[in-house]
């Protein structure tokens, strides 16, 4: 089970999230859509921990977090959360000094204590799913940018996450690239991949995410299947920022 109950962010006296409710199914890609400064990208980072709510209720697998104000959470049990999860950054984040198979061990390594032949081996295997075996040993600047955030999922996907967050994956990403990436994503999900999105690319929620869930000014509008949030949603606003990103609006 991955819950989040009664989410809530600050910052200083914006309040970023405002009591986020949202069950992620196990084997499905639930997607985060929502305007600019609509608190997607933060939730995102709440679930990892990257952020750390002021509140709220975090549930990934077996382990339960309560979070209360002014009280950080357990570091044992931060790090069991994290170790549960793997994070797609938009803008790639790859180590420059390192080759794409390199980029890949480097966690399994000084993480989870891999020999280097076993995390080659892992790395090679990912660089395979991603379609870019043919990509083991150059560095990231010679890679466009849809190799590179296929080598960055490669790499989240590395340690084996029961979670794979991706925050605006193709949104650094010129049409043609992201299809790239939106392929890569699609296929993750067909073979049940558990993953939470944040996006702004109704495409990618559309094609890859069974649920999608509306986010405005920190709070949820609406949740449900993505075809319903699509095609029929239920409230008006939810219709209005649909219709405007699919070039609808009057």
């Amino acid at each position: 089970m991955i819950q989040l109950q009664d989410i809530r962010k600050h910052f200083g006296e914006h309040e970023v999230l405002k009591s986020v409710t949202v069950d992620i199914p196990v084997g499905q890609v639930t997607a985060l859509i929502g305007p600019s400064g609509s608190g997607k990208s933060t939730l995102l980072r709440c679930v990892n921990l990257l952020e750390t709510p002021d509140s709220g209720v975090l549930t990934l697998g077996s382990e339960t977090l309560h979070l209360t104000p002014g009280h950080r959470p357990d570091r044992a049990a931060v790090q069991r959360i994290r170790q549960q999860t793997g994070m797609v950054f938009q803008n790639f984040q790859l180590f420059p000094h390192q080759t794409a198979v390199q980029n890949i061990m480097e966690g399994l390594i000084t993480v989870k204590r891999w020999d280097k032949a076993r995390a080659h081996a892992r790395a090679c295997e990912l660089l395979d799913k991603v379609g870019l075996r043919d990509k083991v040993d150059a560095w990231p600047a010679s890679l466009s940018g849809g190799q590179q955030q296929r080598v960055a999922i490669a790499r989240a996907l590395a340690p084996e996450p029961s979670l794979l967050l991706c925050d605006e994956p193709t949104s650094a990403l010129d049409p043609g690239l992201a299809g790239e990436v939106v392929a890569v994503l699609s296929a993750l999900a067909t073979e049940g991949m558990t993953m939470l999105m944040a996006t702004h690319d109704l495409r990618l929620a559309a094609q890859v995410a069974r649920q999608t869930v509306f986010l405005l000014d920190g709070a949820v509008v609406e949740s449900g299947p993505s075809q319903t949030i699509f095609r029929n949603p239920a409230d008006s606003r939810t219709r209005q920022f649909v219709a405007t990103l699919t070039g609808e609006a009057a």
